[in-house]
């Protein structure tokens, strides 16, 4: 699987050494400018609204969707239908509805109700903007945009369906959902790792994994592949809440485009706080290893699926 390595070094001495990563024939940076040109472009034209939607409502929902951000969700759509064969322009409506998802979360996350924020994707959040009734309700319909997305525009129908399922589950009370409930229900209670493990699993992983199976599900994977990506979504999605909860703790807040030290104030549960640094960044390093041997079945078709895990440990936002 390997041809021509690069070393990933980070910053802090206190990092697992070295991570070794195929170089993909396309670097990993032109890979995501590209494919989030085209992400862009179709939420642009989603979100257009020429039927009867308040202003106000189109102007929230795009301030917040149209932002300046990774797209790290629907990038994993995009990657993980490569790696198995199809072109992306056929996830293109799936990472769509995905970034929708999550947005509408980080809209409602962001509410003084929750984690009472005023900065996400360096702009002020939406009830900052546009008050709190209104950032509801963006949320709220790109919630169920998301799911008309995938009703549309995903062929053949019944793989539509399949996807519009397992979307509803990953993002539902049993998933996405559910993480958020019980990690409010964690602030300034305790707990150990496998408490903190349980949480991120449906609170951050849930969307990880469903974003690689949904661009498995529109390109016809195998059974093979996708236990593959689902063990690769597992093992990313817990390093980069890892590495989330580190930047919390040493990130650049203009970087990052939103506020940094909350989970402290919050009294969240975070892996520094229970591990310390050395020790979080040294699991993250071993979970992306994790990842990577994961990718095996596909050879060289997911190297840009491998390049982005190991970009997931040395980000600054």
């Amino acid at each position: 699987m390997v041809s021509r390595y690069v070393t990933l070094l980070d910053s802090h001495p206190t990092h697992l050494d070295r991570l070794m990563v195929q170089t993909p024939a396309l670097s990993l940076s032109t890979y995501t400018e590209e494919a989030r040109a085209e992400i862009d472009a179709a939420l642009e034209r989603y979100t257009a609204f020429e039927t009867e939607c308040p202003d106000v409502l189109r102007e929230a929902i795009r301030h917040s969707l149209l932002a300046p951000c990774k797209r790290l969700r629907p990038l994993l759509v995009l990657m993980a239908a490569e790696a198995c064969g199809c072109d992306r322009g056929a996830a293109i409506p799936a990472a769509c509805a995905v970034e929708m998802i999550h947005t509408y979360s980080l809209i409602h996350d962001d509410l003084p109700a929750m984690d009472d924020d005023d900065l996400r994707r360096g702009r002020p959040t939406c009830h900052a903007k546009y008050g709190e009734a209104t950032a509801i309700l963006a949320g709220d319909a790109l919630l169920t945009e998301a799911f008309r997305v995938l009703a549309n525009d995903i062929a053949p129908a019944h793989v539509a369906a399949r996807c519009c399922v397992e979307l509803a589950e990953a993002a539902g009370a049993s998933g996405m959902v559910g993480g958020q409930a019980a990690d409010l229900a964690a602030e300034f209670q305790g707990g150990d790792v496998q408490d903190l493990e349980a949480i991120h699993r449906r609170k951050t992983g849930a969307m990880f994994r469903v974003s690689l199976r949904l661009g498995a599900l529109v390109a016809k994977a195998a059974d093979e592949q996708l236990v593959a990506l689902d063990t690769y979504g597992r093992k990313l999605g817990l390093a980069f809440q890892i590495t989330d909860d580190l930047l919390d703790v040493r990130g650049d807040e203009h970087a990052m485009g939103k506020r940094i030290g909350k989970d402290a104030d919050h009294g969240k549960l975070t892996f520094p706080s229970l591990l310390g640094i050395e020790e979080s960044q040294q699991r993250a390093a071993s979970l992306i290893e994790e990842a990577c041997s994961a990718l095996t079945v596909f050879e060289s078709s997911a190297s840009q699926l491998e390049a982005l895990a190991c970009h997931i440990v040395e980000r600054n936002r």
